[in-house]
């Protein structure tokens, strides 16, 4: 069983199965331990599995996060929508910038914390698609930044949530 439920988190981080389960980091699954049961899984079938698993949430870790698109629908209320969308702003994780520079990490983690308070209308000071779309940040020289070409990516894809927001 609990075999069964670290997978069902691995799946639904992954993009596959249920996406009513938490989000598991590849941290997670490194050092999740379980009971021994007697007719369980054979533990080291599971063990190959799990290390299978950790290279794909890691390998998915280093993309940028792509937001959905499609507008909401009638089977999916406005705000539930828009709280998907700003959950994936908050999971968002850009890989390092090469050549030891990039975008400064804080100026870019307190922009995209403005614009989930937009998202989930919780701020008297929005962030306009005009603004995602202009916005600039420091870059860094020699320590650690976000790569620029992810950032400016995802921001565009920010940019058309926030058209639709309104």
């Amino acid at each position: 069983m609990e075999v069964d439920a670290l997978i069902g988190r691995i799946e639904a981080t992954l993009g596959r199965g249920s996406h009513t389960f938490e989000p598991v980091t590849a941290d997670e699954v490194r050092t999740a331990t379980f009971r021994a049961k007697r007719g369980g899984y054979h533990e080291t079938a599971v063990d190959f599995a799990l290390e299978a698993f950790v290279v794909a949430l890691e390998t998915q870790a280093k993309r940028p996060v792509r937001l959905a698109m499609a507008e909401p629908t009638g089977e999916m209320l406005r705000e539930e929508w828009f709280e998907g969308q700003a959950a994936r702003v908050e999971r968002v994780a850009f890989r390092p910038g090469r050549m030891g520079s990039g975008y400064n990490e804080d100026e870019v983690d307190a922009f995209l914390d403005r614009i989930v308070a937009t998202l989930r209308g919780t701020t008297d000071f929005p962030v306009t698609a005009k603004e995602v779309r202009e916005a600039k940040f420091s870059t860094v020289l020699f320590k650690s930044g976000y790569l620029i070409a992810d950032v400016d990516s995802f921001l565009a894809s920010i940019a058309d949530v926030l058209e639709q927001r309104g």
